[in-house]
């Protein structure tokens, strides 16, 4: 057995068993949903950039990288900046909606703000959606997997789903939260020793801007177009204000400081971190050249360039990424499907136990699920692109239109989200090869924003004209 193997299984063994050992703190739902709303900064910012530093912020950027260069920043920069904006102006709003209401899930707050046919719907098309972004994480885990041993993407990506299901069952996001520390430890500490030593093994960042590279290679201003460079700003950032997941993991904080600092803390976090992948991709360029799978350009420069033991842990600190935000995606997909559809819909009267078990056999379903996904997308990109455009024409309108526009109603959060569906699938699929530079994501978006605020005007002027008949 290889020591990059070797230190991977020790890895998960010791994850997998401090998951298993949190789940003795789990005695109810609340624990399960919002760690009894009880964490402070330090464990909010954990669970924070645990959740969205994974596969796209790794493997998915230094791919990119290897591609396009230094633009590549913005995958996970936009990330940065969109959290920005959810630690000052929406989690604080959200977190005292949430504690005043009990709620657990976002449906629970869209339902409160719209009603029941807007909770069911964007509950159901963010669900489809964050099945492909848990493919995502697990194509990246495999693809490490594959370098390392020579095992094929259904073995990888069914060790790495079966190690997240695991802890992340037992003990939901309370759990999660303990075990994200760890997770954080060996990713920044990989991380940081890695990237200066690979950056000296070419020649240092001089090396990398001289070679064999295109001069946009070196421009962080650069886009080619949708989906890369500044444009990922368009499909990133919003998504990053609005995500069910983190909206759910800022109201397990204990009061409303300790969500703003801990989200806070980790946006500044990830303006930093964008660099480091993207370095290790433009790194693999000038060092590998000829590398055909953009999966497996993260772990064949860690493996090639670094020694062996510091490969090894390096490898350990992305497969880490791989698994933690696996956890966070999990938390997703059982919570919603428990809280947003199986109570609300299908057993209103089911007890505390009951909503908790169905969690835990929403969130087994989901990794399996998941898993199937990682066999038949082709990249970590594709798969993580359908998930946050989905993501963002569902849910930013309706979300934050509750919190800032006091007039709009179940129509009006209905008719953004279909506007916004449609346009996006007409754009992706009518129109992206006549029109290089239309972003499907962007121009859902705005047939989303507009069709939100033309409903309110009609609504408006309906009861204006009733009123004066």
């Amino acid at each position: 057995m290889n020591i990059y193997l070797a230190l991977l299984i020790v890895y998960s063994v010791a994850i997998v068993a401090l998951g298993l050992w949190t789940a003795r703190l789990v005695r109810g739902s609340g624990d399960f949903f919002v760690a009894g709303r009880r964490l402070g900064p330090g464990l909010i910012f954990t669970s924070m950039i645990a959740a969205n530093i994974g596969a796209g912020s790794t493997v998915g950027a230094a791919g990119l990288a290897y591609r396009d260069g230094l633009s590549a920043w913005w995958w996970v920069g936009s990330a940065g900046i969109g959290s920005i904006v959810f630690a000052f102006w929406v989690a604080p709003r959200l977190w005292r909606l949430a504690a005043r209401h009990n709620f657990y899930t976002t449906g629970d707050y869209l339902e409160f703000r719209y009603g029941a046919a807007v909770r069911c719907t964007a509950a159901s098309l963010v669900g489809l959606g964050t099945l492909a972004l848990l493919a995502g994480q697990l194509i990246a885990g495999a693809a490490i997997l594959n370098v390392l041993t020579g095992i094929p993407r259904w073995a990888g990506a069914l060790a790495g789903g079966g190690i997240m299901t695991v802890y992340f069952t037992a003990g939901g996001l309370l759990g999660s939260a303990k075990v994200n520390v760890l997770q954080l430890t060996v990713m920044m500490g990989g991380f940081a020793v890695a990237l200066p030593l690979a950056l000296g093994s070419v020649g240092g960042l001089a090396a990398v801007a001289s070679g064999a590279v295109p001069s946009s290679f070196t421009d962080i201003t650069y886009s080619a177009g949708p989906g890369s460079g500044w444009t990922l700003l368009v499909l990133l950032a919003p998504a990053f204000i609005i995500s069910p997941g983190l909206i759910q993991k800022s109201w397990g904080a204990r009061d409303e400081r300790s969500a703003r600092v801990g989200i806070a803390l980790n946006a500044g976090v990830l303006l930093l971190f964008a660099f480091a992948p993207v370095l290790l991709g433009m790194v693999a360029r000038t060092a590998i050249p000829g590398i055909a799978d953009p999966n497996a350009v993260l772990p064949t420069v860690l493996r090639q360039q670094l020694p062996a033991w510091l490969g090894a842990l390096a490898l350990a600190a992305v497969f880490s990424t791989e698994v933690d935000t696996c956890d966070a995606i999990l938390f997703m997909i059982s919570t919603s499907a428990a809280q947003d559809l199986y109570k609300r819909f299908l057993a209103p009267q089911a007890t505390d136990a009951q909503l908790l078990r169905t969690a835990r056999i929403t969130a087994m379903a989901g990794g399996a699920i998941g898993v199937a996904l990682a066999v038949v997308l082709q990249t970590v990109i594709q798969a993580l692109t359908i998930f946050y455009s989905l993501l963002v024409v569902t849910l930013f309108v309706p979300i934050l239109g509750g919190l800032y526009v006091r007039r709009a109603g179940s129509t009006e959060a209905l008719a953004a989200i279909a506007a916004g569906i449609a346009a996006l699938f007409a754009v992706r699929f009518g129109m992206a090869g006549r029109y290089l530079w239309l972003d499907p994501t962007l121009a859902g978006l705005v047939a989303a924003a507009l069709a939100f605020g033309l409903t309110i005007a009609w609504r408006i002027r309906s009861a204006e004209s009733a009123g004066r008949a």
